[in-house]
Order: structure tokens, then C-alpha cells, then sequence
């Protein structure tokens, strides 16, 4: 099992992000630009390098079992993360749309499509596979009790002599079968050739068999020329084989779980080194670490003393204490106190930092009334800082690192004792430093008895106060605050509100990358997205966010998100692929779900308690509601029992006590968006993603995985016909046409009959496609929401702009 694979693919990944974080600080350090293609291609450049260190470090830390490597492995991959989440909102600003083209980076980088994907790390769910399997296990054993699953009857018990003779007596008797109707067929045969007499064959007899020959002749001979041409096609990877080889796949799934066996055991062993390290040196070097400490700040204030002819004061503990001084070297004459010099130094560079900040703001706001337009800018980052110091922890530690000792790949001993030694400094030294405050308490107390009071004591200044009452922010009361977190859980799962969802990997949501789409929405199409795109994006806004609770605190916060969309365009499958990916409970707030249960004003109150108290304390959890736009119609249709708005005051309060610390998000489903009062939906859902029929390529990809998966298909056929007639439909309309069509009796007779396109074709027009008026009512509504709007607002914008710039240049004279 040898690990220089994935030192050098960890190797590469750090080079990637090394530059990557450099022209990413760049770019933030860089004035606005007022090139909107040549911003927008060093932006997207930016967030494909970061998607490629992201699958990097993410398959490197998957697979080693270094346990400190894997730990820097992990930061540098969270960081990394945390920056590619912030550079979305930006993208989504620049463009106006939540869909991120990057056509321009894929060709200055040489890339493939499929490289421009970002993988979910496979370590988030894995840190919580303990967790997510006691979920579940309790929802399975809730379900059970409550007779919501059918129980599985035990089939008849034998043993596998008895199964096999079971089996030969059937197939004998089918064999029997078949015998006794080949032997009526040549009686039959037989009968009739007495009755017509064994005359010899005439002439026209046999000018029959022989066109019966050559017709037979030309059939035999153009089935070889048709499986010829698909062997050729089949070696040169054309079409996909029948048959998959999974013994390599098994292989490498093995050598997964073992790998996974030893960062469990080096990583125990590593914890336990640790602790063992830690008491070692506390036992054998703590005094001699004290010692250290003590002489070295005593020779620090008596040399102030000499220079000053008083003693310092050592800073406090939230000052960093000892150490801070230390670490100066040398003492700033004519200042009494360290501690308070470098407050105040502190408070002065702050006020001239606000000042130049508030004057720097008045000129930005005087350049910005000069110019209405100042040029495209990147914010500033919150983890740029963190990612700089990982790269250079790697550089300094793990890049030329010598591990020809280490093949098994254990811990390094020296870096244990190395970090162990560090922390019972800074636990020694916190002793310290109350003993030498004591010491220095009573050394200032006899140089002012000898001085007789020439010098007054100088009063020990107290912290300031922050004036002003502090916001305290009202805690709800809690309804239930003599229940455990299982009875609440128990009975949640009782009335339906938490249930369980298929698995559903973001693999099986299957489709294409759009490459060629920035130019379109440069220009103002109204481009539908792919389906690869929508599994990007939900990735982007749903999954990565909340993968980790390090990365949802720092990231970007997304409370909720509306998925709109015709019927069966694949919203409820995208909301499976989150939860799965995440290992999320799912709360479902469908209307037609929670009619009837919870009746009146209190158990409403009740219900939304529930719904907060237990989402958190079950993170991660997703909040679904289903006909989102329900919720907030103007008039609810009289054959409406389900009191669609009976959430209405109460989902913007859910969504809204959703914190950076919590993981919990709200999605909404919805296939008719514009039948409710458009302000109450777009306040309560903050992301709105639009998704309508599938590309070409989508269909043409989805097509290839339903057929493709049944060994008897026939490999020739023609993917692009039947792509090109199916469009206009959606996801769901093919899946349930295949499964329409794909029964048990013709799957058994593919090999006899091979399946044809007509036959899909006539299982595909039993269902209803996404007719233009339905496509253009979707485009007109999404027009209206904040996004679009702004998106229709800066076209406008820009056309004026360059009609302008076109009228100076043609007044200009030659």
C-alpha cells in the first residue's frame, strides 16, 4: 500500500491553492476593473482552481492514514472550501444569475468538463456515519412499532440440496414440455405430408427454396457485418460494453475499508501519544520549564529596571502575558507599564485606522458621485488569512520532508513532543506569571518604601465598562422542558412530521455541465440551465454549506431556498440527494401533511416549538414543504381542506431563528410560483433556483444511463434520434415511461426481440411534455424576483452605457 500517490497528489493540490490564494489577494488588493470579461475570467479561473484543490485534498484525505498529515489535510480542505463557498455569492452578483458559467476559465485552463465538477468530500458524512445510522435505526424502529412499515413475512426455510432439487425438477419439467410440443409439431408435419402424397419437387418448388436460401443467406451474412461493426465500436470505446468487470471495483471498495481500518488505528494511537506525551513532560521537564520561565522574565525586568529605574508590570493573561514581552526583546523606554503602552498604542493606531478609514470612505463616496460607474470589485475574505498559514505550515513542515523511516505511515514522534512541549509551556507559564506578579508586587512595594514616597502609587486602572445597556435578546420559553430529545423525536416521527427518504447519492442525479453558457447569458438569453448545473448548484448553496459545522459558521449563510419548477423535473429528488449527502432528518411541512394534526392556535405553537427544538438538536436538518406557494396564496380555492396557510406568520419566524451555528435549512418545492403574493415568498425564501426541461445533452446522458443498464439492449442504438425526439419532456416523464415499458416479461425478451425506438416513443406519448406556455409563464415569473430584476436592471444599464459610448465616438471628428 504505498502512499507517494497521494503525497504528490497532495502535493500538486497545495501548489494549485499556493498560487490560487496569491492572485486571489491580488485580485482583492487590485483596483476595480471596468472590463467586465477579463473580471469575470479571473474570477472564474479563481473558483476553478479551488474546485480542482478541493477534489485533490479531498481524495487525499480519504486515503491516507498519516494521522498529522491528515490533520493539516483537513484545515487546508476546509479552508479551501469555506473560500470557494464565498466566491459564489460573488459570481451570483456579477452575473445575476445562480448558475455559474465558466467557459472562459475551462479553455484558459485546458480542461475537461467533468474537471470543473466539485466533489462532496466523502469525510464530511463519515464523521457522522455513527450518527446518521442511529437515526435511522430509530426512525425504522419507530415506524415498525407504529405498523407504518409492512413486515416481512419469512419465506419457506430449506436447505440448498433441497433448493437445487427443486430447481432440476422444474427444469426437467420444462424441458418435457418443450419435447412434447417439438414431437406434436413433426406429427403434425408428418399428417400432412401423407395426405398430400410424396410427389417430387416441381420447378417452381424449388425457385422458392432458393429465394428462400439467398433471402436467409443475406440475413446470416449482414448480422455478422452488425455485430463486427459493434465489436470495433465496443474496442474503441464507442458504446458501452454488456457486461461490467465489478472484481476490480470490489477490489478497490476492500482496500478502501482497510485503509478506513488504519486511520482509525493510527489516529487512537495518536491520541493516545498525545496524552502520554503530555505527562511525560509535565512529570520529567515541568520544573525545568518553570525554571527556564522565571529566569528569563527576572532577567528581562531587572535589565527594564536598569534602563528605567522601575519595575515593569507583566500583561495580563488576556494580553497574552509573559510571553508577549518576551517576545519584544527589548523594553520601550520612559513607559511605566507594557501592558497599558501597548493598549493605548493600540486604541491611537485603531482611532487613525477609523479616521483614514472615514476618510478614505468620503473620497471613495466623492469618486463614486464623479463616476457613476467605479468597475467590478472582490470583497474581502474571512479565510484567506487561515488558508496562507496551512499553505505555509505545509511548506515548512511536509513538503521536503524525509519519511524513508516511516513506510507504515504512524505518527512522528518528534512533532508530538514538539506541540506537547508548546502547550505545558503556555500552562506553566500562566503559573509563572501569578508568581512573578506577586514577586514584582512586592519589589515596587520596598522600592517606594526606599524612595519614601517621592513616587505615589499609581492606582491600578480597571477595565472600561461598555457604556450602554447591552441588547439582550429574548430566549423563547420552552414548552417542553421535561422531555427528552427521544420522546420528542418519537413522537414527531408518529405524526409524520420526520420521515424517511430514499437513498439517494448526488451520483444517481445524472446530466451534463453546460460549457458554452456565459456568452448566452452575457447577452441577455434566457438560458435554461443542464441538470449538471442544477446538481452544481445544489451542492453549492445546500450541501457544502452545511457539510461541516467549522465550515457553516464561517461560510456564507443560506437559511432557505425555493426549488421551482414544472411537474416532475426532479425538485423532490434534489431534495433526497441533500439529505442523503448530508445524513439530514427531514421535516416535512407540507400542507397536506400536517392537516389535522396539532389543530387550533396552541398546537400550532406547539408544532413550530417541535420544529425549532428538535432541528436543532438533530443537525444537520432540512425543513421541506412541498407546494411552497400554498403557503402564501391570496385565496385559498374552497376545495382546499388542508389550510395551506395556516404557516404563514410562522415560516419567515422559523427561518429567520436560524443561526450561523445552526444547521438546519429551509427548502420549498414549488410548480406554480406565481399563484401567491410574490413579496411574502421571495422575504421567506432567500435563494430561488429555477429548473425547467432538460438540454440535449442532459436527455442525451440520462437516455444512455436507463438504457444502457440492461446487458440484452441492443449496444447500436440510436441515442441521438431518440434524444432529439424526446425533447420538451422532463426527467420524471422518462423514468416513468422506461418503467412503463420495462416490464419483467420484456425484459425477458430483449434478446429475442431487441427493443426499438417506436416502442419508447409510444410509451413517451402517454405522457403530457413542458408546453412553451408553461416554459414562458416560469420565465416571466422568475423575471420578477430579486434576482431577476436586478438581472434586467443592469442589462438595461449596460445597453445604455454602450449606445453612449457609441454616440461620443461617432461625434468624435476624424
Amino acid at each position: 500500500m504505498s502512499h507517494q500517490m497521494y503525497n504528490e497528489l497532495w502535493r500538486e493540490a497545495q501548489t494549485i491553492l499556493e498560487e490560487t490564494s496569491y492572485a486571489d489577494n491580488l485580485l482583492i488588493l487590485s483596483k476595480p476593473s471596468k472590463d467586465k470579461r477579463n473580471f469575470h475570467k479571473q474570477l472564474s479561473i479563481l473558483y476553478v482552481k479551488y474546485i480542482l484543490a478541493i477534489n485533490k485534498l479531498g481524495e487525499c484525505y480519504d486515503q491516507m492514514v498519516h494521522p498529522q498529515k491528515r490533520l493539516l489535510i483537513r484545515k487546508v480542505l476546509d479552508c479551501s472550501v469555506i473560500r470557494f463557498l464565498e466566491l459564489k455569492p460573488e459570481l451570483v452578483n456579477f452575473t445575476f444569475s445562480e448558475f455559474t458559467y465558466l467557459d472562459d476559465a475551462v479553455q484558459e485552463l485546458k480542461l475537461m468538463p467533468q474537471d470543473i465538477e466539485v466533489q462532496i468530500p466523502s469525510c464530511y458524512r463519515r464523521d457522522r456515519r455513527m450518527d446518521i445510522e442511529w437515526k435511522n435505526k430509530f426512525v425504522d424502529d419507530i415506524s415498525t412499532k407504529l405498523g407504518l412499515y409492512e413486515e416481512e413475512t419469512p419465506g419457506i426455510q430449506m436447505t440448498e440440496e433441497e433448493a437445487v432439487l427443486l430447481i432440476q425438477r422444474h427444469e426437467r419439467a420444462r424441458q418435457c414440455r418443450l419435447r412434447a410440443q417439438f414431437m406434436k409439431n413433426i406429427r403434425e408435419l408428418k399428417d400432412r405430408s401423407k395426405v398430400k402424397g410424396g410427389d417430387d419437387i416441381t420447378e417452381t418448388g424449388r425457385i422458392a427454396a432458393l429465394k428462400i436460401q439467398r433471402a436467409w443467406r443475406g440475413f446470416i451474412t449482414r448480422r455478422k457485418i452488425r455485430k463486427r461493426v459493434l465489436e470495433e465500436m465496443l474496442l474503441i470505446g464507442m458504446l458501452q460494453p454488456e457486461n461490467f468487470s465489478t472484481e476490480e471495483r470490489d477490489r478497490a471498495n476492500a482496500l478502501k475499508s482497510t485503509k478506513y481500518a488504519l486511520q482509525e488505528k493510527y489516529q487512537s494511537e495518536y491520541e493516545a501519544a498525545l496524552v502520554k506525551e503530555k505527562e511525560d513532560i509535565k512529570k520529567y521537564r515541568g520544573n525545568i520549564i518553570m525554571e527556564e520561565i522565571r529566569d528569563e522574565v527576572r532577567n528581562w525586568y531587572l535589565t527594564y529596571k536598569q534602563q528605567t529605574g522601575k519595575f515593569p508590570t507583566i500583561p495580563s493573561e488576556d494580553h497574552g502575558g509573559s510571553r508577549v514581552v518576551i517576545g519584544r526583546q527589548s523594553p520601550l523606554p520612559g513607559s511605566s507599564e507594557g501592558s497599558h503602552s501597548t493598549v493605548a498604542a493600540s486604541v491611537e493606531s485603531k482611532s487613525s485606522r477609523s479616521k483614514k478609514s472615514s476618510e478614505s470612505s468620503e473620497e471613495k463616496k466623492r469618486k463614486v458621485s464623479d463616476d457613476d460607474f467605479v468597475g467590478y470589485k472582490i470583497s474581502q475574505s474571512n479565510i484567506l488569512s487561515d488558508l496562507d498559514a496551512a499553505n505555509a505550515e505545509y511548506e515548512e513542515t511536509w513538503r521536503n520532508i524525509n519519511e524513508s523511516d516511516n513506510p507504515n505511515q504512524t505518527y512522528v514522534l518528534s512533532m508530538v513532543r514538539a506541540q506537547k512541549t508548546a502547550e505545558v509551556e503556555a500552562e506553566l507559564r500562566k503559573i509563572v506569571d501569578v508568581q512573578l506578579r506577586a514577586e514584582l508586587e512586592n519589589l515596587q512595594a520596598a522600592l517606594e518604601r526606599d524612595e519614601k514616597g517621592r513616587r505615589s502609587k499609581k492606582a491600578s486602572k480597571k477595565k472600561a465598562r461598555r457604556s450602554g445597556k447591552k441588547s439582550k435578546k429574548k430566549k423563547d420559553k420552552d414548552l417542553t422542558p421535561d422531555r427528552s430529545l427521544e420522546s420528542l423525536f418519537e413522537e414527531l416521527i408518529a405524526n409524520g412530521i420526520i420521515r424517511k427518504y430514499p437513498h439517494t447519492p448526488a451520483s444517481s442525479f445524472s446530466g451534463e455541465i453546460s460549457c458554452v453558457g456565459y456568452d448566452y447569458q452575457n447577452r441577455g438569453d434566457n438560458l435554461m440551465p443542464s441538470l449538471g448545473d442544477m446538481r452544481q448548484v445544489i451542492k453549492e448553496f445546500c450541501i457544502l454549506p452545511m457539510s461541516s459545522a467549522n465550515i457553516h459558521q464561517t461560510a456564507p449563510l443560506l437559511r432557505s431556498i425555493l426549488l421551482a419548477g414544472p411537474k416532475d423535473c426532479g425538485k423532490d429528488m434534489l431534495v433526497n440527494i441533500i439529505c442523503t449527502e448530508l445524513g439530514a432528518v427531514l421535516f416535512d411541512l407540507t400542507a397536506a401533511n400536517i392537516a389535522g394534526k396539532y389543530p387550533g392556535k396552541a398546537g400550532l405553537i406547539m408544532l413550530v416549538h417541535l420544529i425549532n427544538k428538535v432541528s436543532k438538536l438533530l443537525q444537520p436538518s432540512i425543513i421541506y414543504i412541498d407546494d411552497a406557494e400554498k403557503t402564501f396564496m391570496k385565496k385559498v380555492p374552497k376545495t382546499d381542506k388542508t389550510d395551506p396557510k395556516r404557516l404563514k406568520k410562522d415560516l419567515p419566524k422559523i427561518v429567520k431563528s436560524i443561526g450561523p451555528t445552526d444547521l438546519v435549512m429551509l427548502i420549498g418545492v414549488t410548480n406554480q410560483p406565481w399563484e401567491c403574493d410574490q413579496k411574502s415568498l421571495t422575504q421567506t425564501y432567500h435563494k430561488i433556483v429555477m429548473m425547467l426541461r432538460p438540454d440535449y445533452a442532459s436527455i442525451n446522458c440520462l437516455w444512455s444511463d436507463l438504457l444502457l443498464r440492461y446487458d440484452a439492449l441492443n449496444r447500436d442504438i440510436n441515442l441521438c434520434n431518440l434524444t432529439k425526439l424526446s425533447d420538451g419532456y422532463t426527467v420524471g416523464v422518462l423514468l416513468k415511461a422506461m418503467q412503463r415499458l420495462m416490464t419483467c416479461k420484456r425484459m425477458l425478451r430483449l434478446r429475442i426481440q431487441p427493443l426499438k425506438i417506436t416502442e419508447i416513443l409510444d410509451s413517451l406519448s402517454q405522457f403530457e411534455p413542458v408546453y412553451k406556455e408553461e416554459e414562458e409563464a416560469f420565465i416571466q415569473w422568475y423575471a420578477k424576483t430579486p434576482l431577476g430584476r436586478g438581472k434586467q436592471k443592469a442589462w438595461e444599464i449596460e445597453t445604455e452605457l454602450t449606445e453612449a459610448v457609441g454616440d461620443v465616438k461617432k461625434r468624435k471628428p476624424k
